[in-house]
């Protein structure tokens, strides 16, 4: 597929309209920015409500969990970045990236089954969420989120969900350290638009259902698309076999005693 030149605001609003969104509006276009989610942040301390969402064509200053680069040629990826004014609580954070990827996860593959010769029933094969913030298609990473908090002294007065996704990237560097596929890549094909309004449309459901019922109702979905379940994995000093995700959003791996060691937090580093 072949980007745009640039992000198309009036078609994206008449998509936000006809699925009756809330989260992507007031909607604000940047060519080149440093960071989307800066520009979120920054909006969210002037007064920005609810639901502003941030789109730039090119980040020069795009960043990753832990403060690593994200790298995104020009037009060819979807980066953007949506404030939540919401009833979250701190320790929230990390289920927000896993919710984040869920409603990445559900976008891509809708349009990954929709190509001839893909199975359309349970979703696109090899689709899935990798704990803590990424979307994988097969052992290669199509998406990332990172998730950042405002507080207003101890209270959490916002939360940034800044979402990157390879849309139509044909190389990626060899120094990436984590191999890296495409929408493009994979066979899938979908306008920058509408791939940001199915996002924000999952994004707000699987939202409203966390504020609900908390992580128990996410948790079947969750589990039926991770990635590192079953697989032997390093997080830190634990090494073990991922055994799932819990209700905290924590990777639960079992180590060499059998036991089962929940971790919050961490870089994962896959194993033969």
């Amino acid at each position: 597929m072949t980007p745009a030149s640039g992000f198309d605001t009036a078609r994206f609003e008449r998509l936000r309209r006809e699925r009756s969104l809330v989260l992507g509006a007031p909607l604000t276009h940047s060519a080149t920015t440093g960071s989307t989610n800066d520009d979120a942040l920054a909006a969210a301390r002037a007064g920005a409500p609810h639901g502003a969402t941030f789109v730039a064509d090119h980040q020069s200053a795009g960043r990753g969990r832990r403060g690593r680069t994200w790298l995104a040629p020009a037009g060819e990826c979807l980066l953007f970045s949506v404030v939540l004014k919401l009833p979250f609580e701190l320790e929230s954070l990390p289920i927000l990236s896993l919710v984040a990827g869920l409603s990445t996860r559900a976008a891509l593959a809708h349009h990954l089954e929709s190509q001839p010769g893909r199975p359309g029933a349970m979703g696109a094969p090899g689709v899935g969420v990798k704990w803590p913030n990424d979307v994988w298609v097969r052992d290669a990473k199509i998406a990332g989120v990172l998730v950042e908090a405002q507080m207003n002294g101890d209270t959490l007065a916002c939360v940034v969900v800044g979402i990157g996704v390879n849309v139509a990237v044909q190389h990626f560097p060899n120094t990436l350290g984590t191999p890296a596929t495409s929408l493009s890549l994979e066979g899938g094909t979908a306008a920058r638009e509408e791939l940001l309004a199915d996002v924000l449309l999952g994004l707000e459901r699987r939202v409203h259902a966390l504020l609900r019922g908390g992580m128990a109702g996410l948790l079947e979905e969750l589990r039926a698309h991770d990635v590192l379940a079953g697989r032997r994995v390093r997080i830190e000093t634990v090494t073990g076999t991922a055994t799932g995700i819990d209700e905290e959003g924590r990777l639960c791996v079992r180590v060499a005693d059998g036991t089962v060691v929940p971790v919050r937090a961490g870089t994962v580093e896959l194993l033969p």
